[in-house]
């Protein structure tokens, strides 16, 4: 269990990345859906002990053994796996002997233990075939899978994938979700990410993070259920948008052979022509950050 109370996080004074972050993430895998910009990987960064957040408190526990994360950073790492958003390789450098050189650095000193690490851990993510390629010369999905070999070195309890399928062709979007979700029987896996589909699929928990503050969380069926009813549909001419936009809370458009599809977010039907549609994961997401804006904006003028 990972539980974060009051976790805020000041790059400037006056410029919070995180403000007042308040979670509890059990085992198995946990989705974290924010826009970009907002305090996703801040976050991230600082459960994987790489920032120090400036007020707060981070707690881990597993196994019996509780751990304060701010207060004894070495005993998380000794229990981390960690897929950053961006990592970069040694350039001529082969998978296998890389993985070599991190399990060292992961204190598995023993050559014959080392190596059936490597081993299994190459034929986990499917690499073994291409072990002996340099990982610069991967393709994205191969390079993520190897991230997630990496991340898996040491058995860890707390795993931490940032952003880990942006890029990705939809076969290894898919191939690298399975791998996920193998992986997230019995850890703590936290998928922090934009893509609403990847929480959809994967995730029993999740929460929403916009503006540096978690603004939903809950199991994606609770949440969905929260707006039955509350979303309607309507194909207009794109003209008037504006106007729609004015008159109700516009949480999503998509524009299909010419006209635009709106779909709205409203208790009663919101005017002529609209459905009554089933809610989807990416509603509430969209209806979420649509309902947080304005809360933001009056907290920042509240604050000048």
């Amino acid at each position: 269990m990972l539980s974060i109370r009051g976790l805020t996080h000041e790059y400037t004074p006056g410029t919070r990345a995180l403000d007042g972050v308040n979670l509890d993430i059990p085992p198995g895998m946990f989705g974290l859906l924010g826009p970009n910009g907002a305090g996703k990987s801040s976050l991230m960064r600082c459960i994987a002990t790489l920032q120090s957040p400036s007020e707060g408190q981070i707690e881990f526990t597993a196994g019996g053994e509780r751990i304060d994360v701010r207060r004894e950073p070495e005993a998380l790492r000794r229990r981390l796996g960690y897929l950053p958003q961006d990592f970069g390789v040694y350039p001529r450098v082969s998978a296998v002997e890389l993985l070599e050189h991190l399990a060292v650095l992961k204190g598995i000193a023993a050559r014959g233990e080392r190596r059936d690490t490597v081993e299994q851990l190459l034929r986990q993510v499917n690499l073994w075939e291409v072990r002996k390629k340099p990982v610069a010369g991967y393709s994205g999905g191969m390079r993520q899978r190897f991230g997630i070999a990496q991340a898996l070195i040491g058995n860890p309890q707390l795993i931490i994938v940032d952003e880990p399928t942006a890029g990705l062709d939809p076969e290894e979007r898919n191939r690298f979700n399975n791998l996920l979700a193998e992986i997230g029987q019995s850890v703590v896996v936290i998928l922090s990410t934009h893509i609403v589909d990847d929480v959809a699929d994967l995730c029993p928990r999740m929460a929403v993070l916009a503006g540096g503050r978690i603004v939903a969380q809950g199991e994606p069926r609770a949440l969905i259920a929260g707006l039955e009813g509350r979303i309607w549909a309507r194909a207009i001419e794109r003209s008037e948008l504006d106007a729609w936009r004015e008159r109700a809370t516009v949480i999503a458009t998509r524009l299909r052979e010419g006209r635009t599809l709106l779909r709205v977010l409203a208790d009663t039907m919101p005017g002529d022509g609209f459905q009554a549609v089933p809610a989807t994961l990416e509603d509430v997401y969209f209806a979420t950050l649509a309902q947080a804006r304005p809360a933001a904006t009056a907290a920042a003028a509240a604050a000048h």
